[in-house]
Formats: structure tokens, sequence, C-alpha cells
């Protein structure tokens, strides 16, 4: 009785050579013995690559899809054959499970280099408002693997070298063959000995032990630019770790600590202030002096009539726009808040004063506001939501 070879794949008869290609990957990936030693996936391992080799070949398909089994001995065939065979090796069968990214399997890679690049670094540096807004040079110390000033990132004592690793051979790594039910196996491992560089250091230096590099405490130099704020990242190039063997250094990135401001308080590019006049100069206006953050003092107009609450946008005052590129380009806005100061201790005279004004305006008794429905305003609002 001839065999579904469609069945053991898991294709239909009508499948394409790409579908039962990818379906035997599938299986093959499942059933290796390297992934599932048991002796029943051995045994559909088997199986699946005879199915694959037959559907894969035009003729034996052309037999199997007229009835007959083009593995029998009468067809053609020999029986269920050894599955590796029909492929170049050992490599040509990895890539066929697995694909070109294995690397053939057993085939080796060679050893590594012991000059390995560096990893970056990250500190934070705490800023006050006006470092942020105008920009500063700050000196950071910092501690970071620097080179070996004594080998210079060679690893070995003055005048001696690196032998090749005796195990290896200098390879990196060692490979060993294992016979399975399915034939031979090959795996490969980095070398202990050498720890996959294929060469050791017999004269460490004994300043670095051999690494190339040291841990050390310097000073570098931050250019912070104008506009920086909370939480952003300044990258300085080359001033990270120094890698293994003396390997290029990686990137040192300095983050912003923005500290709070007894004064303002920012919001992106604009800041905020709160600004206290007394009840006379927001009833009868004047023009005062503000101190800002970068441009010093500034004559600000408070109207006549100002009410409290009242916000004031002086525009260009506020913090610098930092663009990606670190470019600066125009300013956020001031936004002072008007606060009005209702004195709480007066004396007689001044009581007396108040007292004749109150009289000159009618002010007498205090009377309830309008509750706004011909002009709007708070209570219009709310008397709008109620109704909805």
């Amino acid at each position: 009785m001839a065999r579904d070879y469609y069945g053991t794949l898991g294709v239909a008869k009508n499948a394409t050579d790409q579908e039962i290609k990818r379906a035997y990957r599938k299986l093959a990936r499942e059933l290796h013995p390297d992934v599932n030693p048991s002796d029943d996936a051995q045994h559909r391992f088997a199986e699946v690559t005879t199915a694959y080799e037959v559907l894969s070949d035009p003729q034996k398909r052309k037999i199997v899809d007229l009835g007959g089994d083009p593995m029998d001995n009468g067809a053609g065939g020999g029986g269920m054959r050894d599955p590796f065979s029909g492929f170049g090796g050992l490599g040509d069968i990895m890539d066929a499970f697995f694909g070109a990214a294995s690397g053939g399997g057993g085939r080796g890679r060679g050893p590594r280099s012991r000059v390995q690049p560096g990893s970056d670094a990250l500190i934070r540096l705490g800023l006050t408002l006006e470092e942020c807004a105008t920009g500063v040079n700050k000196e950071i110390a910092v501690d970071t693997a620097i080179l070996c000033d004594l080998c210079r990132g060679a690893g070995t004592a003055k005048g001696a070298t690196t032998q090749t690793c005796d195990t290896c051979g200098g390879q990196g790594e060692i490979q060993s063959v294992q016979r399975s039910f399915l034939g031979q196996v090959v795996t490969a491992r980095p070398c202990p000995v050498c720890h996959g560089f294929g060469e050791v250091i017999t004269e460490p230096c004994q300043q670095c032990g051999g690494d190339g590099r040291v841990r050390a405490r310097r000073t570098v130099t931050a250019k912070i630019p104008p506009g920086v704020g909370d939480g952003m990242r300044i990258r300085l190039s080359g001033q990270g770790e120094v890698g293994a063997g003396g390997g290029p250094a990686g990137d040192l990135y300095v983050e912003v600590d923005e500290e709070p401001h007894e004064v303002f308080v920012r919001q992106g590019h604009d800041l905020h202030c709160n600004f206290r006049i007394p009840m006379t100069t927001a009833a009868l206006g004047a023009t005062v002096p503000i101190e800002t953050l970068i441009d010093g003092e500034y004559d600000l107009t408070i109207e006549p009539g100002t009410q409290p609450a009242t916000e004031l946008v002086l525009t260009g005052k506020g913090m610098p726009r930092l663009r990606s590129s670190g470019r600066v380009d125009g300013r956020g806005d001031l936004h002072v808040h008007i606060d009005v100061v209702v004195p709480t201790k007066i004396d007689d005279t001044q009581r007396d004063l108040l007292l004749q004004l109150a009289q000159e305006r009618g002010e007498e008794v205090p009377t309830l506001a309008t509750n706004g429905r011909t002009h709007g305003g708070l209570f219009s609002k709310l008397r709008a939501k109620s109704h909805k």
C-alpha cells in the first residue's frame, strides 16, 4: 500500500513547492534530535524527511500522484532511507532545517576579537532654571573605565605578547562530534581556556589584569545649550566607557535635572509668575518694574481698574526654544498673573479715607452680583450645565 506523503507533511495534494518546503522546515524544527531526542520524534523526523525528498522531486511526486510509491523496491526506490542521504553534508542539512542564519551548524566562526567597543554611560546633572535658560559649561566628575596607561590596552605586561591557545589551536572554539540514530552531529562551544579569543595572555598587565582598561574618576566639560529642560539628555561623544582591550569608548549622556525656581514656574517654553500689587495700584494703574528671568528688569504697565487674577503676557520673555538640531529658535512668553493685595490691618485715618471713598462711589452696602444671564460669565455657564 502506497504511503501518504502529503499527509505526513500535512499539506494538500495540490500544494506548491514553497508550501511543501515550509511544512517540512516547520516539522524538522520540531522533530530534530537536538530539539526532541525521543525515539518517536526520531522516527517521525525520518518519515517527514523522506516525504520531503519524494515530494520535492518532480518525477517521484508524479509517481505518488498516479497512486504509486517511488520509495518501494519495485518502483525505483529502496524503502525508507537514511534521512541525511541526498544532502551534501552536515552544513547543508542544518541549512535545510534552519536556514542560512545557522551558519552551517558545525562550521566554525573563528576567534572573536579581544578589542571590544565600550558601553555608554549616563549621569544626572542638576541645573537651575537660570542655567537652563542661558546655557552653561559644566565641569562634571565621572567614574568610568579608561584606557590603561601602562599597557595601552594590550593587556600584557611590558615586553610580553599573547600566545596562541593550545587547547583550541587559535580557533576560539571547541568542536565535539556526537553519534545519534540519525548520524553524526557536530557542536561547537567557546574555548574554556581562551574564552573564545584564540589566544591567551601568559603575562597580564599588573595594573589592569589583562583587561586593557581601568576604572578612574575624571573630569569632563559638558556644554549645556540654552533652552534645555528636565529629563533632556546631552550626548558627549566618546566620553563613555572604554571597551575591553582598549576598544573605542562609548558615549556619555548627561541627563538634565531641572531644579524648582522660587519665583517662576516653567511650562514648556513659557514661564509663569505671580505679581502682587496693592489695591490702589490696581485701581489707579501704574508702570511698575518687574524682574524677568533672562532680560533683567522690565517696566510692566498696570492699567487702571486691573482686576485680581488678570493675566498679562510678555511676548518673547520666556525660555529659549531649543530645536532637536541644538539650534535656538525664538523664545516663549512670560505670563504674569496679577494678585491684588487687600490690606488686612488699617488705622483709623485709613479707615476714614476708605469710608469716604465708599460714600463717594455709593458702595456703602455690598450687593449681590447679577448671575450673568445677559452677558455670560461663571454663573451663566453653571446654569446652562444644570439645564442639560
